[in-house]
């Protein structure tokens, strides 16, 4: 076996993916160019640590479990005059993480709570951030799930570790007992240490009928406000104005077809 086909062979089994796909036309290249080893072993490292840097990231936004991607530039300010685009622009720093705070977007269906939330998460994994988005049923049904398994310490250590953690749609249903005191553990755990992303379609007034005890809303509510940004969103539904969009463009399909 030649030397080149041995490096080739020592290249996959170190994993240096991108190297061993570039090296062919690398060598070409610094054959041609009089390279020096150390400018053509340069240029080939870098090209390979681009390429894990964007593999981790590309897996990353996999874990993250975005039901869609969308960024800021995505989102129509104005159509939500109630937000302050500097504002929104400036969570976008990711400062907030600096001091662990906690977002909390309120307002009602279709307002963008959870497309800002999303530009915000993905911000975050361009950042090198870990981070997930999950429903609060869906998080509030894993960890009863995991308790009911004998597993839940070890489900909430995961959660608790993200450095970012986005839970969508606070408010749709209510808890179970046992669900309010599981999510109540998890916003504790990461009290003062993590930051996390909530949108919710109810006022935190009204926390208590879907956690069912006062008592503990009282307290979650409490972890979540003490280092936390309220955005309130009181403009109109994107999902009514797409649809209001839509059936006005087919009555003027069919006015045009009746011409």
């Amino acid at each position: 076996m030649s030397h080149y086909h041995q490096l080739l062979n020592q290249c996959e089994s170190l994993e240096l993916t991108r190297i061993r796909e570039l090296l062919p036309m690398s060598l070409d290249e610094a054959t041609q160019n009089e390279k020096t080893h150390v400018d053509w072993l340069c240029e080939l490292t870098a090209q390979e640590l681009t390429y894990r840097k964007k593999e981790r990231q590309r897996k990353t936004l996999v874990r993250a479990m975005f039901p869609y991607h969308k960024r800021l530039s995505d989102f129509d300010f104005s159509f939500q005059p109630s937000l302050k685009k500097a504002e929104i622009q400036d969570l976008h720093t990711l400062r907030f993480l600096d001091t662990h705070d906690n977002l909390l977007f309120i307002g009602n269906s279709g307002v963008g709570k959870s497309h800002l939330a999303i530009s915000i998460g993905m911000e975050c994994i361009d950042k090198g951030y870990s981070c997930l988005f999950i429903t609060s049923t869906e998080l509030v049904n894993r960890l009863s799930r995991a308790h009911k398994r004998g597993t839940s310490d070890t489900l909430l250590k995961k959660y608790a570790g993200l450095s970012v953690l986005i839970i969508d749609e606070v408010g749709y249903l209510p808890f179970s007992r046992e669900g309010s005191n599981l999510l109540f553990q998890l916003i504790n755990l990461r009290y003062e240490k993590k930051s996390t992303i909530i949108t919710s379609n109810i006022p935190l007034s009204q926390w208590s009928e879907v956690f069912g005890n006062k008592k503990l809303t009282n307290a979650l509510l409490d972890r979540l406000v003490h280092h936390s940004k309220l955005i309130q969103i009181t403009g109109s539904s994107y999902r009514m104005k797409a649809y209001s969009d839509q059936k006005e463009l087919s009555k003027n399909t069919a006015r045009n077809k009746t011409k």
